[in-house]
């Protein structure tokens, strides 16, 4: 029998392409299934990235280092391995941890930080047209409605239309699209 001392954990971080999501996802249920085949195998857990990243941890727990390390060189895992690495941005980050500790003390997923010159020119790129768009739009409107005619309120609703639209609408879609490149 297995002590607790003798459970091993091996934490696989994969950094996927954007726009893959769906192929890893298929790709994880199968990964899945085949490693509780294994001999000792004691679950598999799976932490999903959030918003823009693209980092997925894999968490496989076995009874046994023996254990774990049949299914690290199993040609099952070889070759699952293989068909996925084309949607990687890196190489998988593989860690092995021995008993209990890893559930007490898990690994702080590193924040995505985008380099300021970049945030600078996609935020330029979104609010400039909306500066020209929205006056434009909304010009108009003054006269139904005579308030938007005094200059300092027109700015404010512009102001505000265009804050909404980034916030709401534009500026959540944008960041995904462009993920690939502002988080490089």
């Amino acid at each position: 029998m297995h002590t607790p001392i003798d459970l091993v954990t091996l934490v696989i971080q994969h950094q996927i392409r954007p726009n893959t999501h769906a192929q890893y996802e298929a790709w994880l249920k199968d990964i899945a299934r085949e490693s509780q085949r294994f001999a000792g195998h004691m679950g598999v857990n799976i932490i999903r990235p959030h918003g823009a990243a693209t980092t997925y941890a894999i968490v496989l727990r076995f009874d046994s280092h023996e254990h774990l390390t049949a299914w690290i060189d199993s040609d099952t895992r070889r070759a699952l391995l293989a068909r996925v690495e084309p949607l990687f941005l890196r190489a998988e980050e593989v860690e092995i941890e021995t008993g209990l500790e890893y559930w007490f003390t898990p690994p702080v997923a590193k924040p995505l930080h985008a380099r300021p010159y970049k945030q600078f020119l996609v935020t330029l790129s979104a609010i400039f047209p909306l500066t020209l768009i929205v006056p434009w739009a909304l010009h108009p409107l003054a006269r139904w409605l005579p308030l938007l005619g005094l200059p300092l309120v027109a700015r404010f609703v512009d102001a505000a239309v265009v804050v909404a639209l980034m916030v709401y609408v534009i500026m959540p879609r944008y960041t995904r699209r462009v993920a690939g490149w502002l988080f490089r």
